[in-house]
């Protein structure tokens, strides 16, 4: 009798393989190059609306008729506070215009400041700045990246499962096979002494 410790056979030890980790780098590297093109790309089109925004913005001198009112409280702990004050400019040359403008908390009247206007005089948000571009170029490449990467990794997650499962399903069978003369039992259907051969 045979008193040999023999420990059962386990499944082979899962993990990505040479192939699965080849399939990751691929992916983090398309990934990598569709967030680099949509960086590019979203660089470029900023670039060429904001060009295009700045032959219509003009700077001109705007002169407040009255004192600043307090921002609101939402706006009051932003980076750059902005009032609100009743002014006069002159946009196109010669022809009054008056409005309200935003301008520093606390300007008082009578107080000059640079205003931004286009075409037709009517007070416009400037021309974007290049901080302004780059923060909305990384962001959609950021966004591009990572979507990429998630699609690609959930399509080897899913690949890596099925394989993961035929490759279980193909072991069970042959352990089946194997496992009663492993084990010493006999197999269903066969009697004492009965070989195989």
């Amino acid at each position: 009798m045979d008193h040999r410790k023999r420990s059962e056979p386990r499944p082979p030890a899962s993990g990505l393989g040479p192939r699965g980790r080849a399939a990751l780098i691929l992916v983090l590297t398309i990934s990598l190059i569709c967030g680099a093109v949509a960086t590019a790309s979203l660089w470029s089109a900023g670039a060429k609306a904001d060009r295009e925004l700045a032959t219509h913005r003009h700077q001109v001198q705007a002169t407040t008729t009255g004192t600043a009112k307090d921002p609101p409280v939402a706006t009051r702990y932003g980076s750059t506070p902005r009032a609100l004050a009743p002014a006069v400019w002159e946009q196109p040359e010669h022809v009054r215009r008056s409005g309200t403008i935003h301008v520093p908390p606390r300007t008082p009247q009578g107080r000059t400041v640079t205003i931004w206007v286009d075409d037709t005089g009517t007070p416009a948000r400037p021309p974007g700045s290049a901080a302004d571009r780059a923060l909305t170029s990384l962001s959609g490449g950021s966004v591009a990246t990572a979507s990429v990467g998630a699609i690609g990794a959930g399509v080897l997650a899913l690949v890596r499962r099925r394989t993961e499962a035929r490759r279980l399903a193909v072991w069970e069978q042959e352990w089946e096979e194997v496992e009663p003369v492993w084990s010493g039992r006999l197999r269903r259907g066969k009697a004492p002494g009965t070989d195989d051969d």
